[in-house]
């Protein structure tokens, strides 16, 4: 005999929206739920790098830090 643990019971589902206050129609549920849902999705973007055309672009405008007052504006590139 094993003593297996017992599955946990599945927590009640909770609702998404609750509407408080007033009487939305259909469609406005369904637009709030849309607009709320696209808050949420995905991981945050990772920062990629700057690709070797940015550099040269910035080369070519002159842009290489300098130093001096105000440099460090320049050099986040």
């Amino acid at each position: 005999m094993t003593n297996a643990p017992e599955p946990a019971a599945a927590p009640e589902e909770q609702p998404l929206l609750a509407v408080v206050k007033g009487d939305p129609t259909e469609e406005e549920l369904a637009a709030l739920t849309a607009v709320v849902l696209s808050l949420g999705s995905g991981a945050p973007a990772e920062a990629k790098q700057p690709s070797a055309r940015h550099w040269i672009r910035r080369q070519q405008l002159q842009l290489a830090p300098k130093p001096g007052p105000g440099s460090w504006k320049r050099s986040r590139g």
